[in-house]
């Protein structure tokens, strides 16, 4: 019969033969195993300082690559606009690079007319029918900025004519009374909002977009942004600096449409102080040669910059 102390004594041998084992396997692998496991440790602490200091180079190369494009700007900007009057209109997805689209204009010596923040709201199908009540009751004293107007159901469509009649160049001129009603209209309504008053009408814009829309109703945002951008390049001259040439936003749509590409100039990179230098070259171009053109480094860009005039 197998008594207690049976039980013990076999317990004891077993632990004891586990921690023999321990011991002697510890002691067998200790050597190589450790080793291994500090090479790796020190292979992964090479690492980790090499991309720390990729990563500290990048920083300082973008930060060179925006000193470059601040002293090229200053180079070959000066006196290129001098005399000539543009409006900045920044959308939602672009606002954070309007200032450094403004800078560089101020630089070439154009007569910056005001700078307008376009809300989401604008370009929201929910508004739609309110934009297009908007266009009937927002007209100044006279009213004449409402003349020409779309005829269509398309509520940015109808708004944006209207706003464009209001900031560029008009036949006849619109009045300052009528102007400053309109505008207020749309600021009232939340629609816009004006990062720097508008002094007067404008004979070019530059659009600051970006990324396209990802919402549910990214499709029909997209679209109305393209609609808007043709209704200022109808009234004047226009150049769209983006972020990107993919997707749905306005740089991809303007330069895969025959007849938009003709007279709209593009910069996908006008998130960068280089694509913003850029963006103030293209219109030059087109004010002085009337020409479009599309640059950066996105699809279909013709080359990063506009041909230097001889």
């Amino acid at each position: 019969m197998i008594n207690f102390r049976y039980h013990v004594v076999s317990l004891t041998a077993v632990f004891l033969a586990l921690a023999i084992g321990l011991v002697v396997g510890t002691a067998a692998l200790n050597g190589p195993v450790a080793d291994s496991l500090k090479e790796r440790v020190n292979s992964l602490s090479k690492d980790n300082q090499q991309m720390r200091q990729a990563v500290n180079n990048l920083q300082r190369e973008m930060e060179l690559e925006e000193d470059f494009a601040a002293e090229m700007a200053q180079a070959f900007l000066p006196g290129t606009l001098t005399g000539k009057r543009v409006l900045v209109l920044g959308l939602p997805t672009g606002r954070d690079h309007t200032e450094g689209v403004v800078k560089m204009l101020q630089t070439a010596g154009a007569t910056v007319t005001g700078r307008l923040d376009l809300q989401d709201k604008f370009v929201s199908p929910d508004n739609n029918n309110a934009l297009l009540e908007l266009t009937a009751t927002a007209a100044g004293p006279t009213g004449a900025p409402t003349g020409n107007l779309p005829v269509n159901s398309h509520g940015v469509e109808t708004s944006s004519a209207l706003l464009a009649n209001v900031l560029l160049d008009r036949t006849p001129a619109v009045t300052e009374a009528d102007r400053k009603a309109v505008l207020a209209a749309y600021a009232n309504a939340g629609y816009v909002t004006s990062a720097e008053p508008v002094t007067g009408a404008a004979e070019a814009v530059v659009l600051v977009s970006g990324q396209p829309y990802v919402d549910k109703d990214a499709d029909r945002k997209d679209e109305s942004v393209v609609k808007m951008a043709e209704q200022f390049d109808r009234a004047g001259t226009l150049v769209v600096a983006g972020s990107g040439s993919a997707g749905g936003n306005v740089v991809a749509v303007v330069r895969g449409d025959p007849v938009l590409s003709q007279s709209i100039s593009t910069v996908d990179n006008g998130n960068t102080p280089q694509g913003q230098l850029v963006a103030v070259m293209a219109l030059v171009q087109q004010i002085n040669e009337k020409k479009a053109g599309h640059y950066g480094v996105g699809d279909n860009a013709a080359s990063l910059v506009p041909k230097l005039p001889q």
